[in-house]
């Protein structure tokens, strides 16, 4: 199984879905990276571009697709049994929601679905319960789409966040495979 696996720019999370992809690489299942542009250039105080890039690469043993260009041929050529967005952040939520395909996720995720074929969202985002709250309901209600468990991650300090168990990655990716209806589960 060839499953797709992600990266947008949820920087504090990346460590943690790093470990949820080296899970499913684990469970036998070969990892193609794709990572939001921004993600694939961008330095944080959660470690550089180039860090990450090179622990992608070095765990997958792939190329990174990280341009619209690279990441359209992904549907003609049914690359993929499945693809996962983890972290999904909240813009990217709203592309997705909205059919907007102007990133190398969003064209990944657009050109994958002409196959009505499963993508996994691990939600990331500070404002899942304000504005990314709709975006989160449409694409729970749209066909094809699986979410990872997830809930508030810091309810004090971030009364409208909300992150995704990355510990749960591998168990919605195998359900979303057999095709087990998706359920709102929140931890």
């Amino acid at each position: 199984m060839n499953i797709g696996y992600c990266f947008t720019g949820s920087f504090c999370t990346f460590k943690k879905s790093l470990e949820a992809m080296k899970a499913l690489i684990d469970s036998g299942y070969n990892v193609i990276p794709i990572m939001s542009e921004s993600s694939y250039k961008t330095d944080t105080r959660f470690g550089t571009a180039e860090f990450f890039i090179n622990e992608i690469e070095k765990l997958t043993g792939n190329k990174i697709i990280h341009t619209i260009v690279e990441a359209e041929p992904i549907g003609p050529k049914k690359l993929l049994d499945l693809i996962c967005v983890v972290p999904c952040t909240g813009n990217t939520l709203a592309k997705l929601a909205s059919g907007i395909a102007d990133t190398s996720v969003t064209m990944a995720v657009k050109s994958h679905l002409r196959n009505s074929r499963p993508v996994v969202i691990g939600v990331s985002t500070n404002d899942a319960l304000g504005g990314a709250a709709k975006n989160i309901g449409a694409l729970m209600n749209y066909k094809n789409f699986y979410f990872v468990p997830f809930s508030m991650d810091d309810c004090v300090n971030k009364p409208r966040s909300m992150v995704c168990d990355f510990t749960k990655v591998t168990a919605t990716v195998e359900d979303a495979l057999k095709g087990v209806e998706p359920t709102l589960k929140i931890f």
